[in-house]
């Protein structure tokens, strides 16, 4: 049974940063591209950070600078360090594994950033 478990969002200020963990198991974790995304209130789920089973790293424009997505295939764990956050950056952020045919999400954790 694949999990990908989120942890590390909670509320903080403007300008604040959070580490948001996401635990794979049940998935050979290395040989997937891992990615990060999130879906604010009345909006479309979209991709904030991602990495390659290689490492190769992409970031969507509005994150660009503020965010570094990281992996650690020995603890089948991937990260994303968010920092200089904005209000805007309110969303539920969500973990996803990917590779050919097979893409899994985790439940989501929340992060809110208050002005």
């Amino acid at each position: 049974q694949v999990q990908l478990v989120e942890s590390g969002g909670g509320l903080v200020q403007a300008g604040g940063s959070l580490r948001l963990s996401c635990a794979a198991s049940g998935i050979i974790f290395s040989i997937h591209d891992m990615g990060w995304y999130r879906q604010a209130p009345g909006k479309q789920r979209e991709l904030v950070a991602s990495i390659t089973r290689g490492g190769s790293t992409n970031y969507a424009d509005s994150v660009k600078g503020r965010v570094t997505i990281s992996r650690d295939n020995a603890k089948n764990t991937v990260y994303l360090q968010l920092n200089s956050l904005k209000p805007e950056d309110t969303a539920v952020y969500y973990c996803n594994a990917r590779k050919v045919l097979s893409t899994y999400w985790g439940q989501g954790t929340q992060v809110t950033v208050s002005s």
